[in-house]
């Protein structure tokens, strides 16, 4: 197992008397400013004038201004805004990139695929906290913090590593360890994920499941609970202790049902596309195609968007979930 570094692996001195430019004053940007100066830093946020975000971070109090002007004053310049703008924004940023500072980002996407490429003479690191930005700030607040990955890209001032260690306590996520990783294994793991379990397989799996009960005659409200509802408590389950845990908590019935149907579900087919999955990741195919649709204004992926916010089960899930007065409306 890769080593793990706490609070006391971290001198967050090391980040007294720098300033830390922020790119950003969104879900991540936020968490990121707002921690880092309770921890006693020197934050600037860079935002474009005059938009929300730009007036968010005023009203929190942060000295705000534009990219060009942060990367000039910062000593550490942490991008935070989504991935698909950091070439146009970085742009802006380049001229203030000079010797001895450090480029800082929270996903390897754009230096792992060469959209970035930083000057040699200054340091790209990463420190991606395992969690969105909204629960960065409130475990932050509440005495804890999340895990993180952090990574070195280039080590030109020698010390990257420690002002990573420092960085990362001082968003909170030394409290509960960070883990050293590179920016190739972090960039690829994380598209895979997204897109095998968190938010292709899963939605796929239970959009189909969904639609075979409605198909046999079932009735959909049915379909929901059962398909969709449903799966919020077991991936509970397996936060808290993992697969053996969930299968402890359910019936045996279920437990054995999970043993001879999940893999007719996960059979060779499945894992031969899971596999071609990780390979257009690692070649770099599908970081291609994604550059490509966002150069192109995103045809496709706003009639994708559109078509999935019509399926049936968002419709049957929004009117039950109207029923549920203890969920917090979304």
């Amino acid at each position: 197992m890769a080593k793990m570094y706490y609070d006391k692996d971290a001198d967050l001195k090391l980040l007294s008397g720098k300033t830390i430019g922020v790119v950003g004053f969104g879900s991540q940007g936020h968490a990121h400013a707002l921690n880092l100066r309770d921890s006693g830093c020197n934050v600037v946020v860079a935002e474009l004038k005059g938009s929300e975000p730009w007036k968010a971070a005023k009203k929190a109090g942060f000295k705000v201004a534009a990219a060009e002007e942060v990367a000039r004053e910062a000593d550490i310049m942490v991008m935070l805004v989504p991935d698909n703008l950091h070439p146009a924004v970085y742009r802006q940023m380049e001229k203030g990139m000079t010797r001895g500072k450090m480029l800082m980002f929270a996903h390897g996407f754009n230096i792992h695929y060469n959209q970035i490429v930083p000057p040699p003479e200054i340091d790209v690191t990463m420190v991606a906290p395992k969690c969105p930005g909204h629960m960065l700030r409130q475990t932050y607040t509440e005495g804890s913090g999340p895990p993180a990955l952090v990574a070195i890209h280039q080590d030109a001032s020698g010390k990257a590593m420690k002002i990573v260690l420092a960085y990362a306590r001082g968003i909170g996520c030394t409290r509960a360890g960070v883990m050293e990783t590179t920016f190739a294994e972090e960039t690829e793991t994380d598209l895979f994920g997204e897109q095998v379990v968190l938010c292709g397989g899963v939605a796929c799996l239970v959009k189909a499941a969904f639609e075979t009960l409605v198909e046999a005659g079932y009735q959909p409200e049915v379909a929901y609970f059962e398909c969709m509802h449903e799966l919020k408590l077991i991936v509970d389950l397996f936060y808290q202790g993992g697969l053996s845990y969930m299968n402890y908590s359910v019936s045996d019935t279920a437990e054995y049902g999970g043993y001879v149907s999940g893999p007719r579900v996960i059979d060779d087919c499945s894992r031969e596309q899971i596999r071609q999955i990780l390979a257009e990741i690692q070649d770099g195919s599908f970081a291609h195609r994604w550059i490509l649709e966002n150069q192109a204004g995103r045809p496709s992926f706003y009639k994708l968007r559109e078509r999935e916010q019509n399926h049936e089960i968002e419709k049957v899930g929004k009117k039950l979930r109207g029923m549920m007065p203890w969920l917090k409306g979304k």
